[in-house]
């Protein structure tokens, strides 16, 4: 009887060791997963930052262009109106 109850207590306590191992698994890969969700949201996020950052920098290498060209214009302008007022005052 007594080597019955001992038998008996022993596979309970393998089964029940057994399921709180696989409840523990299972839990971990359930917050392993979660885990790797929230990284994935955060890289998805870094990388909409960083296309955004891209654009703004595309923009801005553009008006910085335009604005260059304005500025030569503007000097070949200003260059020429010099010239007018230079021969105005040699008239003068």
């Amino acid at each position: 009887m007594t080597a019955i109850i001992s038998v008996i207590a022993a596979l309970s306590g393998i089964i029940l060791g057994w399921t709180g191992r696989s409840r523990t698994i299972r839990q971990d890969i359930a917050q392993q997963a979660s885990a790797d969700a929230i990284q994935r949201v955060d890289i998805d996020y870094i990388k909409r930052g960083i296309d955004d950052i891209r654009v703004e920098q595309k923009n801005q290498v553009k008006r910085i262009d335009e604005l260059a060209e304005r500025v030569t214009r503007v000097e070949e302008s200003a260059k020429q109106a010099h010239k007018r007022i230079d021969r105005l005052d040699g008239d003068g």
